[in-house]
């Protein structure tokens, strides 16, 4: 697994376009680039930022909306949790990453996107029925479970 940051697209074409790599992950806090990189590139996952947005008046800013779920959903592309960012959280800000993070979820089963958790390598020990069973607990629909 390969996660690829940046904020020009041309050098992150070069990154994706030279990944050895299996399994290409981006991710980047502008909402603009990642339309433009899940439309034109070769992505498997469109890992999204949740820490440091602003929400809107009438809902949350979750970095994902039924435009981009319905690309991901043409494109094959899954849209990744970060189980980093929900670890490391004070409990302020772990109530308003896990909203967004519902939020994304019911745009999600709503185009049929898959969704998975994306962690570093030193979580790399984590149970798969944890993960599983932290997907139900945020509301993940079962099927969606199933390919976690």
């Amino acid at each position: 697994m390969e996660i690829i940051t940046g904020s020009v697209f041309e050098k992150i074409k070069k990154s994706i376009l030279g990944s050895k790599s299996d399994l290409v992950v981006f991710t980047s806090l502008d909402d603009d680039l990642n339309r433009r990189v899940m439309e034109k590139l070769k992505i498997d996952i469109l890992l999204i930022s949740h820490v440091g947005r602003k929400d809107f008046s009438k809902q949350r800013n979750s970095g994902l909306n039924h435009v981009l779920a319905n690309i991901a959903k043409k494109n094959n592309i899954k849209i990744g949790i970060n189980l980093d960012e929900i670890i490391e959280m004070s409990s302020f800000e772990l109530s308003e990453v896990i909203s967004r993070i519902r939020q994304n979820i019911v745009l999600c089963s709503k185009s049929k996107v898959a969704m998975k958790f994306v962690f570093s390598k030193s979580f790399n020990e984590r149970n798969v029925y944890s993960l599983k069973s932290l997907g139900l607990v945020l509301g993940m629909p079962t099927w969606m479970i199933k390919g976690l």
